[in-house]
């Protein structure tokens, strides 16, 4: 893989696809000018890094993006709650936050336009964050069931 700095097209390019996954200004608020892209042999953007942090991963099979913790952070001071968050018990944020999945039984509060395969943000009360992940039902499955994964947790805060 090799890096390159920001170049109009990339920035564009990922900026446009933050928009259109997250919404209007999600692109701005996660890749400031000046981030690295990491490509792959085809040329690709498979990360996006800023001050050495990773912001995003590119997933190949579909071109949506996958949030690092600092990502989830960038996104959730850009964007007003409830979008993209779930919000969980007080008693497993420990636990979530050392990557383990988040059950439906333990959501508080979820925003009801996430859909099934979205990447969400989980947070624990005042909206902190504490990981990241794909959902594994939508927002309002999460909050009927009392059983079952609700978000497979990729990365945890801790």
């Amino acid at each position: 893989m090799s890096t390159k700095s920001s170049g109009n097209s990339a920035e564009q390019q990922v900026r446009t696809t933050a928009d259109f996954q997250f919404g209007r200004g999600a692109g701005v608020a996660l890749f400031p000018a000046g981030c690295r892209f990491i490509r792959s042999k085809t040329r690709r953007v498979r990360q996006v890094t800023d001050g050495g942090q990773r912001i995003v991963t590119v997933r190949a099979r579909d071109g949506r993006f996958t949030l690092s913790i600092e990502g989830a952070r960038r996104l959730a001071r850009a964007i007003p709650p409830p979008a993209y968050r779930v919000e969980i018990a007080a008693e497993v944020t420990e636990f979530i936050a050392r990557g383990k999945n988040a059950f439906a039984r333990h959501v508080v509060a979820a925003d009801p336009g996430i859909r099934a395969g979205d990447e969400v943000i989980v947070v624990g009360a005042g909206d902190e964050v504490i990981a990241t992940g794909e959902a594994v039902l939508s927002g309002a499955e999460m909050l009927a069931f009392n059983y079952g994964v609700a978000v497979n947790v990729r990365k945890g805060g801790t």
